[in-house]
Order: structure tokens, then C-alpha cells, then sequence
């Protein structure tokens, strides 16, 4: 006799979309100031070609934070880690602008 198991699947978890808004928030702003800290490194380059790597940086990295999101164990963990990832991007940012 061959008994079948009936393994429940995972339920979704409540935090998804908590960790959503976490990963398009502050991941937008996280992707700005990587395109700020890449504008200040590449200063010898032209202007122009400047300018378009400035904008193209931010949605290949907006979008790895975003599909990332999902990694951490809890919307509030996303929150944190992000919230501190931006503090600590901006913070060398402006501290780079001062110097």
C-alpha cells in the first residue's frame, strides 16, 4: 500500500507587500545616489557620455534592489537594511561633495 503525502504548500506571506514598497521606495532612492556616487568617481569623462551613464545606472540598479527585496525575512528587515544601504550612500555622497 503506497500512501500519498499531502504536503500543504508554504502559505504567501503577509509582508509582501510591505517589502514591495521597501524595494520601489528606497530603492529608487538608493539607485539616485549610486548614480550620484558614479557621476563624482567618473569626472574625467566626457560630459555627455557622463550624463547618459548617470541615467542609465539607475534602473539596472533600482531593479536588482527591487527584485532583491524578496530575499530578506520580514518587511521591517527590508526597511531596515535599505533604509540604513541609503543612509550610508547618501551620507558618502555628501560627504564627497564637501571635500
Amino acid at each position: 500500500m503506497t500512501s500519498v503525502s499531502t504536503v500543504k504548500p508554504a502559505p504567501i506571506r503577509r509582508d509582501w507587500f510591505v517589502k514591495s514598497l521597501a524595494g520601489a521606495l528606497l530603492g529608487l532612492t538608493l539607485a539616485f545616489a549610486c548614480s550620484g556616487l558614479f557621476a563624482l568617481v567618473a569626472s574625467g569623462l566626457a560630459p555627455s557620455a557622463r550624463a547618459q551613464l548617470m541615467m542609465w545606472l539607475v534602473v539596472p540598479v533600482w531593479l536588482s534592489v527591487f527584485s532583491g527585496c524578496y530575499f530578506f525575512t520580514s518587511g521591517l528587515r527590508a526597511w531596515l537594511w535599505l533604509g540604513g544601504a541609503n543612509l550610508l550612500a547618501w551620507g558618502v555622497l555628501g560627504a564627497a561633495r564637501l571635500i
